[in-house]
C-alpha cells in the first residue's frame, strides 16, 4: 500500500501528485551502470504495479552518461532527466531531483549498482508505518576497509552530535514523503545529513537494513578529503539545526564565558595593583585578560548581528545550472 500524506501525524493536505513514486538517481560518470540500473528499477515498478517515474540527475558527466539516458528515455516515457552544465555535487543533484519529483513518495539511490532497487518495497512498507523519512542501513558493506572504518566512525560521531539514532547517514538509498523533500534544503555537501535536517523540521525518521553490493564498474568518486569536509559539514548542521532560530544562544554563551574569564583575570590584577602598587610582573596575564574581554564582546556582537539576519538562508539560492532536460 502506498502511504498518504495524512499518515504519520501529518495534518497538511496531500498535494495532487502525478504518480505514486519518484525514483531520483543522482549520477556522475556512470554510463556503464545506467542500463542495468534502469532495468532493475523498471522491474520493481512493474512487478509491484507502482505508478512511478525514474528521474536521472546527471551531475555534469563527461563519459556519455546523458547519451545513454536519452536512448533509454526514447524507450520508456516514465524516464525523466536533466543534465547540469558542470559538476556541482551530489547535494545539488538531489536538490534538483527533489524540486522536480512528482511522486507522493520519493526514493533516492546511487547509480553505481551498489544500492539495490529490490529494497524499494521494504522502504515503502516502513513509510507506511508512519515515518516521513526512511534511511537504508548498509549493515554488511561491500567496500574496502579504507571506506568502512572511517564511515563507521563518522556515523557514530554524527549520531551522537545530532541525536538521531540511525546507523548509516551516508547510505544513498532513502525514501521520503514528498512534503518532506519540499521542506529539506540541501546545498553544499549537506546530503550526508538529510535525516538530521528532516528531524529538525519535525519529520519522523526511520531506518531499515538494506542489501549492499560491490561496485561493478568504475571507482568511487570520494577520497580522504570527504571526511574532513564531512566534519566541517557536521558543524554546519549543528549550527543550522540547533542555533539557526537562536544564534545568540551560541555566540552569546561563548562570548559570556570568554568575557567572564577575562573579567576575573582583570579583577585579580586590579586587586594586586591596589595591594602592592603594581601587578607583580604579570603583564602577559594582563594582556590575556584584556584579549578575552574584547573577544567576549566580539562574540556577543556577532550573536546580535546573527539574530538580525537569522531569517536569511544561503540555501535558498539555487546552486546548480541546468544544461538539458527530458520531459521536465
Amino acid at each position: 500500500m502506498m502511504p498518504s500524506a495524512a499518515e504519520g501525524g501529518k495534518t497538511m493536505e496531500a498535494p495532487d501528485h502525478a504518480v505514486d513514486l519518484s525514483i531520483v538517481v543522482p549520477l556522475f560518470n556512470e554510463a556503464a551502470s545506467l542500463r542495468e540500473l534502469k532495468a532493475r528499477i523498471s522491474d520493481v515498478l512493474d512487478r509491484n504495479a507502482y505508478s512511478g517515474e525514474i528521474l536521472f540527475i546527471d551531475d555534469g558527466s563527461r563519459d556519455g552518461s546523458f547519451g545513454v539516458i536519452e536512448e533509454m528515455a526514447a524507450e520508456d516515457e516514465r524516464l525523466r532527466a536533466l543534465r547540469f552544465r558542470s559538476n556541482f555535487g551530489k547535494a545539488a543533484a538531489l536538490s534538483a531531483g527533489f524540486r522536480e519529483a512528482r511522486g507522493r513518495i520519493v526514493v533516492t539511490m546511487d547509480a553505481d549498482l551498489q544500492d539495490d532497487p529490490a529494497e524499494i518495497p521494504r522502504l515503502l512498507a516502513k513509510i507506511d508505518e508512519g515515518f516521513d523519512v526512511v534511511s537504508g542501513w548498509k549493515k554488511k558493506r561491500r567496500d574496502p576497509w579504507s571506506k568502512t572504518i572511517p564511515s563507521w566512525f563518522f556515523n557514530k560521531v554524527t549520531a551522537v552530535f545530532t541525536g538521531i539514532p540511525i546507523h548509516d547517514f551516508n547510505c544513498g538509498l532513502k525514501a521520503y514523503r514528498n512534503e518532506a523533500v519540499r521542506e529539506i534544503e540541501v546545498y553544499g555537501e549537506l546530503h550526508r545529513y538529510i535525516p538530521a535536517l528532516a528531524a529538525w523540521k519535525g519529520f519522523r525518521i526511520g531506518e531499515i537494513e538494506v542489501a549492499h553490493h560491490a561496485r561493478k564498474h568504475g571507482r568511487s568518486k570520494y577520497g580522504p578529503r570527504r571526511f574532513l569536509s564531512g566534519f566541517l559539514d557536521l558543524l554546519t548542521v549543528m549550527l543550522l539545526t540547533k542555533f539557526t532560530p537562536k544564534p545568540l544562544h551560541l555566540f552569546g554563551f561563548v562570548g559570556a564565558a570568554l568575557g567572564l574569564i577575562g573579567f576575573l583575570i582583570s579583577f585579580y590584577l586590579v586587586t594586586l595593583k591596589l595591594r602592592f602598587g603594581n601587578i607583580q610582573g604579570r603583564v602577559p596575564l594582563l594582556s590575556l585578560g584584556v584579549l578575552l574581554v574584547i573577544m567576549g564582546m566580539q562574540f556577543l556582537s556577532t550573536g546580535l548581528l546573527a539574530e538580525m539576519i537569522a531569517s536569511h538562508r544561503a540555501s535558498q539560492a539555487r546552486d546548480y545550472s541546468v544544461e538539458r532536460k527530458i520531459r521536465l
